[in-house]
C-alpha cells in the first residue's frame, strides 16, 4: 500500500474519509491489517504529507490512532492530550491541518475506562493535572444519572463510559464554539467532524 499523494487526497470526501476509517478499524479488530512498507512510504512522504484525517484522542497508551485505524506514514494527524480536550495549541493544529494540509475529517476519539475522566469524576488535584482536569468537569456535571454521590467516582465505570461519552460530544462543542475556520469548514462541507468511542477491551470504535 503506498502513502496519499495529493491527488488521491483530493479525491477523498468527508464521508469517503470516514469510511476508511471504518474500513482500517475493522481489519485492525480482524487481525487483517493491510500491507504495508512503512520505510517505503517515509521514502514517498519525504517531500510532502497529504494525510486525509484528523484524530485527537487521549494519551493513554491503549488508544494508539495509527493502530486502532491500521493507518501508514502519512495518512492521518494525529493529535493526543489526556482526555481528548482543545486548548487554542490542538484547535490551532487543527486548522493547520483541516485548512492548509487538506484533511477531510476530525475525529474526537474518547476511549472506555479513561483514567483521566476517572480523575475528573473523582475531583483528583495534582500540578497541572489539575487544570487539565477541570475541562472534563463540564462532562461529569452533564450526566446526571446516577444521582448519588457515592456511585459518581471513578468505581463506576458505567458513569465513567457516560461520562467520557459527553465528554466527547462537549469536546466536538467545543471546536465549533471556539474555531470560526473549522466551524464555517464544516458548514461548507469541506470537512465533517465526528465523535468516536474505543473499546479497550475488543479493539472495536464506535461513532456518535
Amino acid at each position: 500500500m503506498k502513502a496519499l499523494t495529493q491527488e488521491a487526497q483530493a479525491a477523498i470526501t468527508p464521508q469517503s474519509a470516514l469510511e476508511l476509517l471504518k474500513e482500517g478499524n475493522k481489519r485492525f479488530v480482524d487481525k487483517n491489517q493491510a500491507n504495508r512498507d512503512l520505510m517505503e512510504q517515509v521514502g514517498q512522504t519525504a517531500s510532502g504529507q497529504y494525510p486525509f484525517a484528523t484524530i485527537l484522542s487521549c494519551i493513554d497508551s491503549r488508544v494508539s490512532a495509527e493502530l486502532v485505524f491500521d493507518q501508514g506514514v502519512g495518512d492521518i494527524f494525529s493529535a493526543r492530550v489526556a482526555g481528548n480536550i482543545v486548548n487554542e495549541d490542538i484547535l490551532g493544529s487543527m486548522e493547520f491541518a483541516c485548512k492548509l494540509a487538506g484533511t477531510k475529517i476530525i475525529v474526537v476519539l474518547g476511549h472506555t475506562a479513561c483514567g483521566a475522566v476517572k480523575g475528573a469524576c473523582d475531583d483528583a488535584k495534582m500540578g497541572n493535572l489539575t487544570e487539565l482536569l477541570s475541562k472534563i468537569k463540564p462532562a461529569v456535571n452533564a450526566v446526571t444519572e446516577p444521582a448519588d454521590a457515592a456511585e459518581r467516582t471513578s468505581k463506576n465505570l458505567d458513569f465513567v463510559n457516560s461520562v467520557a461519552e459527553t465528554n466527547v460530544q462537549l469536546t466536538i462543542d467545543n471546536i465549533r464554539n471556539q474555531s470560526p475556520v473549522l466551524k464555517e469548514m464544516e458548514d461548507n462541507g469541506e470537512i465533517s467532524i465526528v465523535g468516536a468511542m474505543y473499546n479497550i477491551s475488543d479493539g472495536k470504535v464506535s461513532y456518535m
